[in-house]
């Protein structure tokens, strides 16, 4: 009698704890497999039936551990050169970022040592923060611009993370940040400075979906962000916005305002800036390893969330002012510093997380016709991703239907 049964690359058995959204919910499901095909999740269910549907060219017994969606990562700054380890010996002494700033460190620090790197220098670099990144369970990588803040530089910046994409084992999403701070040889020319990073944006188009600002104290004013971001949306540019990070300068309102698809930081925003966001649709992503790290006050998570907000977590990595990798160590901040639960914080590091860069259409769930990106983990329960601190619980990722990292090998059948 003719097979009936549809080949498949992939059945994931022997799960103990799958956890994630699906169907529009959160939900554990206990003792099933996953069935994956040309990269993407193809069904989900007891081994035993879908046995009796598919037939894999490769099974792979996971032996009772959990599984969870890859984690999405919708905010980062992983291109860059230097370290600025010596800034936080000055923090710890009370000087504040502002200060740090002025001074000639923070930003400005990275930008003139990312100016003198060579493009192979930092795709170098950058290629060994996505595999620390990857090893920690981070399928999906944003990264930004910010560190070059001329025309070369910033181009030079577009090129490194290009050729990232072609070679990374992550999905990489690229924004444009050319009005990160306001550069020093244009320090008494802001306007002028303005007007040269708009006429950056065709060049970055060409690369880039997003165009994000740093609307804050010692950054840019709501005036000069809305000149950028108007020009920007005139391209075709989807709107990120760095706000209410540092003071409350109604970056919630302005980000709402654009209807941009997201706002980032909001440590400092206010009741009437929730309710815009919630408005316009705009995902709140919010940073805790950089509050953590300055040793400054969380955002409002828990009363986002409980006002609707689809909130969504990020490293922030950067060399100055969050040096992780670590998605799961962020979500131990949000639940233990902000007050969300362990299954929201892995909702935020996953499912609103891709809707903060546009792809919730693709992944960041559990449901038939995602990417099939899994993150399988050394524990019975997701909830140890928040329970056990201080040491790595990945074991194995799969991205697009591909073993791309493996702590250990796990026992295999083959057609």
């Amino acid at each position: 009698m003719k097979d009936m049964k549809k080949e498949i690359d992939l059945l994931v058995t022997g799960i103990g704890e799958l956890a994630g959204v699906l169907d529009g919910r959160f939900q554990t499901l206990s003792e099933v497999s996953i069935a994956v095909h040309q990269g993407a999740i193809v069904a989900i269910g007891k081994e035993s039936e879908l046995c009796r549907r598919y037939r894999p060219k490769e099974t792979v017994d996971v032996e009772g551990r959990a599984v969870v969606p890859g984690f999405v990562d919708p905010h980062t700054h992983v291109v860059y050169a230097g370290c600025r380890h010596k800034e936080l010996e000055l923090r710890l002494q009370g000087k504040s970022y502002l200060e740090i700033l002025e001074a000639g460190g923070g930003i400005t620090d990275t930008v003139q040592k990312t100016r003198m790197a060579s493009e192979v220098s930092l795709l170098q670099a950058a290629h060994q923060r996505l595999d620390q990144m990857l090893r920690l369970g981070t399928t999906t990588v944003e990264i930004k611009t910010g560190y070059g803040l001329d025309r070369e530089n910033e181009q030079k910046m577009l090129r490194v993370i290009q050729e990232l994409q072609g070679s990374a084992k992550q999905d990489l999403v690229v924004t444009f940040l050319g009005a990160h701070v306001l550069p020093p040889e244009y320090r008494d020319r802001r306007d002028a400075f303005v007007q040269e990073v708009i006429t950056w944006l065709p060049e970055a188009r060409r690369y880039a979906s997003f165009v994000d600002v740093f609307m804050d104290e010692g950054a840019f004013t709501e005036e000069e962000t809305r000149a950028i971001l108007s020009a920007a949306q005139q391209l075709g540019f989807q709107i990120k916005l760095h706000a209410d990070e540092l003071a409350n300068t109604g970056g919630a309102r302005v980000a709402a305002e654009f209807g941009a698809i997201s706002a980032d930081h909001l440590v400092h925003t206010d009741d009437a800036g929730i309710h815009a966001l919630k408005n316009a649709g705009t995902v709140p992503v919010l940073l805790p390893a950089t509050s953590f790290f300055l040793r400054s006050s969380y955002a409002p998570a828990r009363k986002m969330w409980d006002q609707g907000l689809p909130v969504a977590l990020a490293t922030d990595h950067n060399p100055g002012t969050s040096p992780t990798y670590s998605m799961p160590f962020v979500m131990q901040l949000a639940v233990f510093e902000m007050g969300l639960q362990p299954w929201e914080a892995l909702v935020a590091a996953t499912a609103h997380a891709a809707r903060a860069i546009g792809l919730e259409q693709k992944l960041g769930t559990l449901d038939p016709g995602k990417q099939a990106d899994l993150v399988v983990l050394n524990a019975e329960s997701y909830v140890h991703l928040v329970y056990e601190l201080g040491r790595s619980l990945v074991t194995a990722v799969l991205k697009r239907g591909e073993w791309v990292y493996q702590a250990e090998e796990f026992p295999k059948r083959s057609l």
